[in-house]
């Protein structure tokens, strides 16, 4: 391990795009698949590696979905999400906001309820146990349709989870218009969610506009062709709207060829606020460290220039002032003591 990933080993990190299901480890998923004996998933951990290599972006779709049919009653999902905590812990991770889809379940028999308990169970355990502070992003899974959308605004509306903080959009873009999730995404807002759709990813930067326009975005998941539009940059510059940007997962996903090539730098150069997340973690291969030191190549950072990565992800997170406040001293504190 060379001194800079000791570095971002121990560095106190948020994360702010990372999924649910798709953090899900191999040892996860194969006792989730040893259960559940009918799925097509390996129980397998080796053999994981073979299934989670993908030849496109709707092959990951597939594969991921497949993974979701694993997930069948709120024990499930409780496991899950206590497991994931307890996987961000080992990375230092002290907040994330973690990206559910609510309908990928509850389209499976669990009843909303019970699966809203389960997760927020889970965050009060992970909480209390691990020291990782959990908060809810829910996602319509843009594959399923406007059916999805209101099932997912309608959990979102009456249950009012105390973890959730915000509203997205995942799934493939291409043949999933933005414009036409407006209605939902108002109905989020008008609860006090943010919005934080995926957008520009396997699309151009008209999916990014559509996102700011009709969704009121607040964050851009992943956003990566946006560098194709100098305006666009320009305006997430400006309006200091971020970016969620995942590496890793844009290589795995072809939504980019190789890393040399990630446009991470040219973001950065345009002076839009960037964060570096895992998106799907044990399925790229990947973790939230791994992430940070594919960045710090890309960008040519030395441990300040990490820390200030960090502090990026502190700013653009939905945490209240005072916790804000918190981390990013922590960070402070961690990279002079480095220092020292």
């Amino acid at each position: 391990m060379s001194d800079l990933d000791a570095f971002i080993a121990g560095l106190p990190k948020a994360e702010l795009h990372v999924h649910h299901v798709g953090s899900a480890s191999p040892r996860i998923v194969s006792e989730l698949a040893a259960r559940h004996p009918d799925s097509t998933v390996p129980t397998d951990p080796e053999a994981l590696a073979d299934y989670f290599t993908f030849r496109d972006f709707a092959h990951f779709i597939d594969v991921y979905l497949s993974v979701v049919e694993l997930i069948r009653d709120a024990e499930d999902v409780r496991l899950l999400t206590y497991e994931i905590a307890r996987d961000m812990a080992r990375q230092n991770i002290r907040y994330a906001e973690l990206t559910v889809t609510p309908f990928s379940s509850t389209r499976r028999g669990i009843p909303d309820a019970a699966f809203v308990e389960a997760i927020e169970d889970a965050r009060k355990s992970a909480e209390s146990e691990l020291g990782v502070i959990l908060r809810w992003c829910f996602d319509i899974p843009g594959e399923a349709g406007l059916e999805s959308a209101e099932e997912t605004a309608r959990i979102a509306c009456e249950l009012q989870p105390e973890g959730l903080v915000s509203f997205g959009l995942g799934g493939p873009e291409i043949g999933v218009p933005r414009p036409q999730f407006k209605p939902y995404f108002d109905r989020a807002i008008a609860l006090g969610l943010h919005s934080v759709p995926h957008a520009g990813e396997t699309t151009g930067p008209e999916t990014v506009w559509d996102a700011l326009t009709h969704l009121r975005a607040e964050r851009i998941g992943h956003g990566t062709s946006s560098v194709k539009d100098p305006e666009l940059l320009a305006h997430l510059a400006e309006h200091r709207i971020p970016l969620e940007v995942c590496p890793t997962s844009n290589i795995a996903t072809r939504a980019v060829r190789t890393l040399e090539e990630h446009p991470i730098r040219q973001m950065v150069d345009a002076g839009v606020l960037v964060t570096v997340n895992s998106d799907d973690p044990p399925m790229f291969g990947t973790d939230l460290n791994t992430e940070y030191g594919i960045a710090a190549r890309l960008l040519g950072l030395d441990t300040d220039g990490v820390a200030g990565l960090a502090k990026n992800a502190v700013t653009a997170s939905f945490m209240d002032t005072t916790a804000k406040a918190r981390l990013a001293a922590e960070i402070d504190a961690y990279a002079a003591s480095w220092r020292g």
